[in-house]
Formats: structure tokens, sequence, C-alpha cells
């Protein structure tokens, strides 16, 4: 699992960020704003939850937090900050903040907490149905559907696309697509054969969803604005 830790106060992200190492995190910090926007911002990266600080050099954390809501990132965001009232919480939280943290707190709870969000990401990820940007999949019955349009997939077509809308904030590369769908180190082309499918199967739907190739990296699912 993935960390992006964003905190100005360096002592304190060197002593979070061992504690994750310890219980298997990989962890990555930052220390001000700009830098943890960028991080926060480009997908790429795939992290599993952010860490943020609220008050940060250069750009604070609610605008790192909006600006990930307002592009879709949905990526569990717990917020670590010293504003413990109850309006400063509940501002967070309508942010789009999934949790809220104050400090000084005892890195247990931390866990604990990332924890928490880890089994709640795992229960959206293991959603029988998958929905993401209107798109709805039926993967028993191999049926996607966008508003009143509906298509059948073939179940490889299927499969590949229930790994997209399970995880749409993820770049997912070839070698990972194939052992997930296929199961064994087939041809790369397998893959880019039903990632053109599946491009012409949105485009029949009629909706603003594309795959998008991230060079020398793999694919990610994107809304087009």
């Amino acid at each position: 699992m993935r960390i992006l830790l964003v905190d100005d106060d360096k002592n304190l992200s060197d002593v979070i960020a061992e504690q994750l190492e310890k219980e298997g995190y990989h962890t990555d910090c930052c220390y001000d704003g700009e830098i943890g926007l960028h991080y926060a911002l480009n997908q790429e990266h795939s992290y599993d939850i952010i860490l943020l600080d609220r008050m940060l050099p250069i750009i604070d954390g609610m605008t790192i937090l909006k600006a990930m809501r307002q592009k879709k990132i949905a990526t569990p965001v717990l917020m670590m900050t010293a504003l413990g009232e109850l309006d400063d919480k509940v501002e967070g939280l309508d942010c789009g903040a999934d949790d809220y943290l104050v400090k000084p707190f005892y890195t247990r709870e931390l866990l604990a907490r990332i924890r928490a969000l880890t089994r709640r990401q795992a229960d959206v990820v293991k959603s029988d149905n998958p929905n993401v940007y209107g798109l709805t999949l039926y993967p028993e019955a191999r049926r996607l559907e966008y508003h009143d349009q509906v298509l059948l997939l073939t179940p490889k077509e299927s499969e590949l696309m229930k790994a997209f809308l399970e995880k749409p904030e993820k770049t997912h590369s070839r070698s990972e697509l194939l052992w997930q769908i296929w199961g064994s180190t087939v041809e790369d082309g397998n893959v880019d054969n039903y990632i053109y499918f599946l491009r012409k199967r949105l485009r029949e739907l009629g909706c603003p969803v594309v795959i998008k190739s991230v060079y020398g990296t793999g694919y990610r699912l994107e809304e087009q604005v």
C-alpha cells in the first residue's frame, strides 16, 4: 500500500513515515503544499491513502483537498491538523476528507484510522456492480450501462472493464492487467486489442469516459469534461 504524507513538520513526518514503513506501508513525504498538490493530483503515483496537514506553506491542505475532489480523484484523505474545533472538522469533512484527526495524536490511533480507511476502500472495490462516472457494470450479465444506453460485453471485455471501474483513479500497467484478466504472461497485444474494443464500446454508449494511454506506464479511466 502506498501512502502520501503531506506535512510541513519534517520531524513529525519522519516519525510517522518510519512507523508506517514498519507496518508495511510505502510512504512518500512532502513538506509544502505546492509539492503536495503535484503528487496528490498526479494519478500515476496511485496512492491508496493521503495523510494531509491542513496548514501548509505555499498552498494549504484544504485547497489540495478541493482540487482533488474537483478532478474526481477519490483517493481517501485523512486530514491531520491542530485545528480541532467542531466547525473546522465539519468544513474538512464537507470538502471531501474521509477522516479528520486532531494533533497531537497517538501513532496507534493514526494506524487504526488508516486500517479503517483501508477496509472501507476495500468494501467499495468489492461492490457487486461497480459504478463510476455514470457507468454501471453488471459483471454476471456482462452488461454495461450509461443512463438509458446498454451494451453487452464479451467475458474478457467485462473483466477488463471491471478492473478499470473498481479502481478508476489507478493507472493499470499492461503486465498487471495480463495477470489479472488472463492469469498468465501472454503477449501484450492481447491487452492493447481489448483496450481498443472497450474504447469503441464506450463511444457506442455515447459517454464522456475514455481509457487514456499513460506513456510508459499503462492505461487509466478518465472522464472528459
